[in-house]
């Protein structure tokens, strides 16, 4: 499987699940794609999720993808993996933090508004070029007493909250220890349902 993701979040779970994997990343400008104030999260994380499989795909017939795979295509079959996710709160549409105080002021509404995710996941079989897609919900609910410190502690352990939407890392302990409840998965609020995708490669 290549996972066309730089994200901690995501190799962790591949990890949990025990999939072998290479990482084989190309950015997109995620910016550009899309109307934040318009587009429904699930056809917004859906397209940039699709944009961004579209652009590693030609990366990596084109050749420019050697240096991260193990035998080149054409010699093995490959399991391409993109993603994205976006976090909703009180029908806003959250994104990775641009900055620290940014991550406060997102974390901050979560004591009161509980936050829900919104994943897709894009499967490519290459080299045949079969397709699947899915999407993948979650809603966190914080004990209301959430403290205004939860970023700093954070980022003084290192903890890559800045990398993450909404600033939301529920797999760090000083995180989880403020959860009540997750209606749904704790792999789907860190960026990649479980479920999701072995329903993806069974479909594949």
């Amino acid at each position: 499987l290549l996972l066309g993701s730089a994200s901690f979040s995501r190799k962790l779970v591949l990890q949990e699940m025990g999939v072998h994997f290479h990482v084989c990343a190309r950015p997109i400008d995620e910016k550009s794609l899309g109307d934040r104030t318009r587009d429904a999260p699930h056809d917004l994380v859906r397209n940039l999720a699709s944009a961004k499989m579209q652009h590693l795909v030609r990366e990596i017939r084109a050749g420019n993808c050697t240096d991260d795979l193990p035998a080149p295509l054409g010699r093995t079959e490959w399991i391409v993996l993109t993603g994205d996710q976006v976090v909703t709160c009180d029908g806003v549409i959250l994104e990775k933090p641009e900055s620290v105080q940014e991550a406060r002021d997102f974390v901050r509404r979560y004591a009161s508004n509980p936050p829900s995710t919104v994943g897709s996941c894009v499967l490519t079989h290459l080299p045949s070029g079969t397709q699947v897609s899915g999407i993948d919900t979650a809603t966190v609910h914080f004990d209301p007493r959430l403290p205004d410190d939860l970023v700093d502690r954070l980022l003084a352990a290192d903890a890559p909250i800045l990398s993450c939407a909404g600033g939301l890392m529920v797999e760090h302990p000083f995180v989880k220890e403020h959860i009540v409840r997750i209606d749904g998965t704790e792999d789907s609020v860190m960026g990649l349902s479980k479920d999701l995708v072995l329903r993806l490669l069974d479909e594949l």
